[in-house]
């Protein structure tokens, strides 16, 4: 009897272990859904991120670049869609044939400017002190400049005598563009303030 009790107190001791190591030690997807918390679309933000945890771990940089790599691929999808209305322009008046093309254009500089920041980020471990400042500077600014872009092909159809159909369908798909990249840009900011607490001297 006394040995069966012994070895349920062992039993215990290794759960209550084993749960203090869980608690304390938080998975890739607890700091996904953790870094989420400070986007301004957090269920989207863990949403579109989840399936990326493995490979992003604990790493705020990984994040971020996860995190842009969404956007542009949200941003290539909704870049298509607009091409494609774009090709129809013969059945509409000119000033919607003008704003899809103007979105087009929009869209063109969104991705190439999305692009560069992913570039960038996937290089910026090398760099230090101003160096890392600097890079990081450029790839928030991208990031900043594709968001303008998208919110510039939203404003082109605005004007009240556009087609209703029309205009909900760009802003619906333009929304969801807007979403990805400003969870994108405030995790590439976290990252940003993460980054230069970790290095203060």
């Amino acid at each position: 009897m006394d040995k069966l009790l012994f070895y349920l107190l062992i039993l215990l001791i290794n759960f209550q272990y084993t749960t203090c190591a869980i608690t304390n030690h938080p998975t890739p997807l607890d700091f996904v859904k953790t870094s989420c918390k400070t986007t301004r679309f957090p269920a989207l933000c863990i949403n579109s991120l989840s399936n990326y945890a493995g490979a992003i771990q604990q790493n705020d940089q990984q994040l971020a670049k996860a995190a842009i790599a969404v956007s542009l691929n949200t941003a290539k999808s909704a870049a298509a869609y607009v091409s494609k209305l774009a090709a129809g322009t013969a059945k509409m008046k000119p000033r919607e044939s003008q704003a899809l093309k103007d979105c087009v254009n929009s869209m063109s500089s969104c991705i190439a400017s999305l692009t560069q920041s992913v570039q960038e980020l996937g290089k910026i471990a090398q760099y230090k002190g101003q160096n890392f400042v600097w890079h990081m500077n450029n790839a928030q600014t991208w990031v900043s400049s594709a968001l303008t872009n998208q919110n510039t092909c939203v404003g082109g159809f605005s004007d009240s005598s556009m087609n209703g159909q029309l205009k909900d369908a760009i802003n619906k798909k333009m929304s969801s563009v807007s979403q990805s990249t400003s969870n994108a840009l405030a995790l590439l900011n976290r990252f940003s303030v993460r980054h230069k607490d970790t290095h203060k001297p």
